[in-house]
């Protein structure tokens, strides 16, 4: 992907908070055009440029809705697509914040849950294979760190969801490398955002880094996965965690 192209565009799901917010403002910074994915009409508060006419409303839960927006995202590019990071995800809890485990997860729970943070990704990746070819470009799939081990807090929709993810990324980076487009993944840990779950201070206790990530720094991860310094990396998952695994 050619780092002299301008302006490269970016397609991004869940920028609204947290490292969707972070990686906004990172490509921005960098002269990137970035079209915005959510749920929610683009808040006029969100400090990046252009934001409001290139942002796309979309029910990623809902996949009828994720496919006919499939054609409202290619209205908005000019045949070509640098960079797709599929970043949205949602965690359900139980009363009281409680971690819903595969005992007590609904079934309707369970399809909603991998309708975004599963389905969602092979969907826009397919529908705009030709437009990422076209530039040579990168898809990042954000997985998790609970997509490899139970974790305290995630429930079991939001961790298997990540780990089909992540074979997902092995899967996709098979089938779009013929086209020249890279395919990987980044696997956030304990990250500062303001959804942390209670009890999160105890598991940085015991991080050997002793303090939590911070979206930057996932959206650097990011930022190294769309751009040409990674330009032979493919199939591969970034853990971002401080060490949490080992």
């Amino acid at each position: 992907m050619a780092e002299s192209q301008s302006p490269r565009t970016l397609l991004l799901t869940g920028a609204s908070r947290g490292i969707g917010h972070a990686t906004v403002k990172r490509f921005s910074a960098e002269g990137w055009r970035v079209l915005t994915c959510s749920r929610q009409p683009f808040d006029a508060r969100c400090p990046w440029p252009g934001g409001a006419g290139n942002h796309i409303q979309i029910d990623l839960a809902d996949p009828k809705n994720t496919i006919e927006a499939i054609e409202v995202i290619r209205e908005k590019l000019d045949g070509r697509l640098d960079a797709l990071v599929n970043n949205a995800g949602i965690s359900p809890k139980g009363e009281n914040g409680a971690r819903l485990n595969t005992i007590d997860t609904d079934l309707r729970t369970w399809g909603q849950v991998f309708h975004v943070n599963f389905f969602a990704s092979v969907v826009l990746a397919r529908g705009l294979k030709d437009e990422l070819a076209a530039a040579k470009g990168s898809v990042v799939n954000v997985t998790s760190i609970a997509g490899s081990r139970v974790h305290p807090f995630a429930g079991a929709a939001y961790a298997t969801s990540k780990a089909a993810l992540a074979a997902l990324t092995r899967e996709m980076a098979h089938d779009f490398g013929p086209l020249g487009v890279r395919v990987n993944a980044i696997a956030p840990g304990e990250v500062e955002t303001a959804i942390l779950s209670p009890g999160t201070e105890k598991i940085v206790e015991n991080l050997p880094l002793k303090r939590l990530g911070q979206p930057a720094e996932v959206a650097d991860a990011i930022y190294f996965l769309c751009s040409s310094q990674s330009s032979y990396i493919s199939g591969t998952e970034i853990e971002v965690n401080g060490a949490q695994h080992v």
